[in-house]
């Protein structure tokens, strides 16, 4: 159970400054982003597809470090029905084959929303499903286009080398839970499992040590990232929030730095749960914290993580 970290949030620093930051911070494993909702400060997608060259001096900075890579990822909306979504869709196979090539077993997307119907274009994520016609859209996302969409994907993936697809429960997804994602695994195969991210899980409402137990072999990867359910707030409003994430200070809940929503207790026990199912992975940091500098929330985070995974 390697520790690790989602290097976007180190976006400011160039590529080699990362890999130095991570070193000393005594990190073992990064998840690059690619593209589509990441930025992709320190990977050039289609210049390491181009070049063998610039692949080896990729791989031979990280691994110097004595660094490797976890997983890449691609997260976005390729279901979404506009010509964003088909490039989306574009990144995501470029993500497969550049995997293939570096040697890389997972990678770490979503499932995707699609729109309602075959003439709507905006995505629905519908969670409350009350008349007849919600529940016809959701046969229709999943149907007409979920499944069609990952039957063909799990194949192009094998074929380029992947491993593992782990798909992260995400809210505005059709896979946001273990059930979710049992249901698009038991109609595609064993190459999708779960990047079980716990903050999603916290924020709406469910139990990541429960969802961990739920899930067993299931699981593929691992996020370590928190959320404070903020009290007061979520008292008189519920956790359905759809303020912007900059506006922390009047929101329900909060993506925080590890050990800022739950104690280490709490992940003491999460970490040894998740490892009694099998899973060996990495655990790989995502920090999300605006409450505090990025490389404060890093550190923190770390130094939490270190102490909690069950391994010296």
């Amino acid at each position: 159970m390697k520790a690790g970290l989602v290097t976007d949030i180190l976006g400011y620093m160039p590529f080699e400054e990362m890999l130095d930051a991570c070193s000393e911070l005594g990190l073992e494993t990064l998840e690059l982003g690619c593209g589509n909702w990441s930025k992709a400060p320190h990977l050039d997608l289609d210049g390491l597809l181009e070049s063998a060259e610039k692949r080896a001096r990729f791989l031979d900075a990280i691994q110097s470090r004595g660094l490797e890579i976890a997983a890449l990822n691609c997260s976005g909306n390729q279901l979404e029905p506009t010509e964003a979504g088909k490039a989306h869709a574009e990144v995501v196979e470029k993500t497969f084959k550049l995997a293939g090539l570096l040697g890389v077993e997972t990678v770490v997307m979503m499932s995707g929303c699609p729109s309602g119907g075959p003439n709507d274009k905006i995505p629905n994520w519908i969670t409350h499903p009350i008349i007849p016609l919600h529940f016809e859209a959701l046969e229709y996302q999943w149907n007409e286009v979920a499944f069609p969409y990952w039957e063909k994907a799990v194949n192009v993936a094998k074929d380029l080398g992947v491993k593992k697809i782990a798909i992260e429960n995400l809210g505005y997804n059709l896979v946001h839970n273990p059930e979710t994602l049992l249901k698009l695994r038991n109609e595609v195969g064993d190459m999708v499992g779960m990047n079980l991210d716990p903050s999603h899980l916290f924020w709406m409402g469910g139990d990541p040590i429960a969802a961990a137990r739920t899930l067993g072999d299931a699981i593929y990867h691992v996020h370590a990232k928190d959320v404070r359910i903020e009290r007061g707030i979520n008292d008189a409003h519920g956790l359905l929030d759809i303020k912007p994430m900059e506006s922390f200070s009047t929101r329900s809940w909060n993506y925080v730095a590890l050990g800022y929503g739950h104690d280490a207790g709490y992940w003491k026990e999460f970490f040894t749960v998740v490892k009694m199912t099998g899973y060996e992975g990495p655990i790989v940091i995502e920090m999300e914290d605006l409450t505090m500098e990025p490389f404060t929330g890093v550190k923190k985070s770390v130094d939490l993580l270190k102490d909690c995974l069950p391994r010296l």
